[in-house]
């Protein structure tokens, strides 16, 4: 979160960005500097009245030690009269606390400065792409991964549906056993890379989901497991894990790291759960944005001066795994109007599709998918959940900070998997760098389907 002497000493800026977000009409940010405005007024008046009811109580006692009974009787109706409006000032002072700190939590961090102006997705800059120059040749019709799953029976949405709804699939034999190898295979790479691994818990806490900034603003996307449905969040809610970013980076709230540990960096394997509200609810074919999805995420501690070093060094740790699996990608720079709330620059990585309809991809046609965003949050995060190191031992504790990627997203990596590697004959070669993850296999030919649903169903309408 933004501090509140950033906010009183920089409130252009703030204001500057929000419009660049696009969410100049989601916070009243001249209401909030009258808050904060009031606020400082009484804590100096709270200030005051301590300052004077404590000499008023020392001028008691020695008003009665010399028998100056009137003198002291009015000291202490005076004292009465500064308690009085001391409790006044405390309670209201309260309450412009929490105002405050409820405003700021819905203050969206402030874009670096070398991050492009724009309204949404399409003002991003791509950055560079790879491995279309030396690219796979490609059937002549290539077949959406939904439909090439159905067929080869690996994967089944209408049975996750009947099960779970909307939105939930099933991997199915070779299916599954891709997806395992992803995750093994990336989880190898990142390791290789310096990456410690952590299994984390799945279910988090309110407060860890207000430390990365899910909470408040992106409440209607979680899953929430416990506590009531109301806008309290307190330590008895329970959220099911959109991102491991919440656990691994909470995982230090209130810890002073020191500079001797820093990077630290994390990798975690977890699923991950998202409502996914809105317009992207429309989509409803295939594996592409669902409620339950697979991703092993990069989350890095570092020294600010070190932060935006890391964050390029992060990006190229993302695309190796792309790298490796042969499959052409792109990457792009964020424009203020897609960043993430959190978010002070973004780099995101997208892999290229060429079988689901779309219009956006190259000009081979497909799609491009967004596999990975690779952010630094600066110390935004850090000041919300209390991450801080020591640069030296002696030195005062400040706040460090944090970096995360996906490294990547195994669902939708699946998805560029089996429309770029399919093959005339309809099955799926698989790629050199996964096959010591599935036993040698080199080619998915899928699998028979069961039951009475498949008799007849050798085609597809």
């Amino acid at each position: 979160m933004l501090s509140r002497q950033y906010l009183r000493e920089n409130p252009d800026v703030v204001r500057r960005t929000l419009a660049d977000r696009g969410m100049a009409d989601d916070v009243d940010l001249d209401r909030l500097l009258e808050i904060d405005e009031e606020w400082r007024s009484l804590k100096s008046e709270g200030d005051d009245l301590r300052h004077e009811r404590n000499e008023v109580s020392d001028r008691i006692g020695r008003l009665k030690a010399e028998g100056k009974d009137d003198e002291a009787q009015a000291a202490i109706e005076r004292s009465q009269e500064l308690k009085e409006r001391l409790a006044e000032v405390e309670a209201r002072t309260d309450e412009l606390e929490a105002d405050l700190e409820a405003g700021l939590m819905e203050l969206p961090n402030v874009p670096h400065d070398d991050v492009p102006v724009g309204a949404d997705e399409s003002d991003n800059v791509e950055t560079r792409r790879h491995g279309f120059d030396d690219s796979r040749d490609l059937p002549d019709t290539i077949v959406p991964h939904y439909d090439l799953g159905a067929d080869l029976d690996i994967i089944d949405e209408a049975r996750g549906a009947k099960t779970t709804g909307a939105g939930f699939y099933f991997l199915k034999g070779d299916g599954a056993r891709l997806e395992h190898a992803l995750i093994q295979f990336m989880l190898d790479v990142h390791r290789e890379q310096g990456y410690v691994d952590l299994f984390p818990p799945v279910p988090v806490k309110s407060a860890s989901m207000e430390g990365t900034g899910q909470l408040p603003k992106f409440a209607e996307d979680a899953y929430r497991v416990g506590g009531a449905e109301t806008d309290d969040y307190d330590d008895d809610d329970l959220w099911l894990c959109p991102t491991a970013e919440v656990p691994v980076t909470n995982m230090y709230a209130d810890d002073i790291l020191l500079s001797d540990d820093l990077p630290l960096k994390h990798q975690a394997y977890t699923p991950n759960f998202r409502r996914e509200a809105g317009e992207h609810g429309t989509e409803t074919r295939g594996i592409v944005r669902v409620h339950q999805f697979n991703k092993v995420e990069l989350v890095n501690f570092v020294d600010p001066a070190e932060s935006y070093d890391r964050l390029d060094g992060l990006v190229d740790e993302a695309e190796e795994v792309l790298r490796r699996l042969g499959l052409p990608y792109r990457v792009l720079t964020l424009c203020t109007g897609d960043l993430t709330f959190a978010s002070a620059k973004t780099y995101d990585i997208e892999v290229w599709a060429p079988g689901t309809d779309a219009d956006d991809g190259p000009d081979r046609g497909g799609r491009w998918l967004e596999v990975s965003s690779a952010s630094n949050f600066e110390d935004f995060q850090a000041r919300r959940a209390g991450l801080r190191y020591r640069p030296e031992r002696h030195e005062s504790a400040t706040y460090l900070h944090t970096l995360n990627a996906s490294g990547t997203a195994v669902g939708r990596v699946m998805v560029a998997i089996l429309e770029y590697y399919q093959n005339d004959d309809g099955t799926v070669t698989v790629p050199e760098a996964l096959r010591p993850y599935m036993g040698d296999q080199a080619v998915i030919e899928g699998h028979e389907k069961v039951g009475e649903s498949a008799v007849g169903a050798g085609e597809r309408e």
